[in-house]
């Protein structure tokens, strides 16, 4: 087992399947321990991380059941507070979209934005969509890295949910990523349909004039 990452609320590891449960069998999978905080109060701590890993879980699997490509749950340890989950091996977007013909990253940014449709048809926001987050396997892009998830329904959380990712792209591939959105829209719109697009969409505009706004007040302060 391997530690592979670790961020503020977890560890997470990169095993086989014969270290802990069947001989011989060297699929990898994924190992996600949300770690103690010694700064809390072990009962508070503990609620906490039960909580936050029980989500996570219900979440992966509504989201399956929506069809987003997203890792199989194979265990919930609510002892240890870990979750067991297929490690999903591909390419990030991230270098992927940077090294491809303008073509198929469009195709690519399509089947993104389905993909976003459906995890908000679930009543899911991703709460970090970016394209690190994002695994092309086998033709599939898959979403990892559910730390930050809800199940949210509200305009207001989709929309934040689509500026994140425009955010991100707009730093990470800044050379085209206007177009690459508008196609991310479209693949929305072919979940979502039309209304719902138009009602995401002016959200999203509304929660970027806020922004710009802020701005503006804090250079003028």
């Amino acid at each position: 087992m391997r530690l592979i990452k670790q961020g503020a609320e977890a560890k997470i590891y990169l095993a086989n399947f014969e270290e802990l449960y069947f001989p011989f069998d060297e699929e990898k999978i994924i190992i996600k321990h949300r770690i103690p905080k010694r700064y809390r109060i072990r009962e508070i701590d503990e609620k906490l991380r039960k909580e936050r890993t029980v989500r996570e879980a219900r979440i992966l699997h509504r989201a399956k059941q929506f069809g987003v490509n997203v890792p199989y749950v194979y265990e919930v340890d609510l002892k240890e507070m870990k979750i067991v989950m297929e490690y999903i091996e591909g390419e990030r977007l991230k270098e992927l979209l940077e090294k491809i013909h303008m073509e198929e990253r469009l195709k690519l940014c399509r089947e993104i934005g389905r993909q976003v449709g459906k995890l908000h048809e679930a009543g899911i926001v991703h709460g970090d969509l970016t394209t690190s987050n994002m695994i092309l396997r086998g033709g599939r892009i898959y979403f990892i890295d559910f730390g930050l998830a809800e199940f949210e329904i509200s305009l207001e959380a989709q929309g934040v949910d689509l500026h994140l990712l425009k955010r991100a792209m707009e730093s990470t591939h800044y050379k085209w990523f206007e177009i690459g959105f508008k196609k991310v829209l479209k693949g929305y719109e072919e979940i979502r349909g039309e209304k719902k697009r138009k009602e995401v969409e002016e959200k999203l505009k509304e929660i970027e004039s806020r922004g710009r706004y802020r701005e503006r007040s804090w250079v003028n302060t």
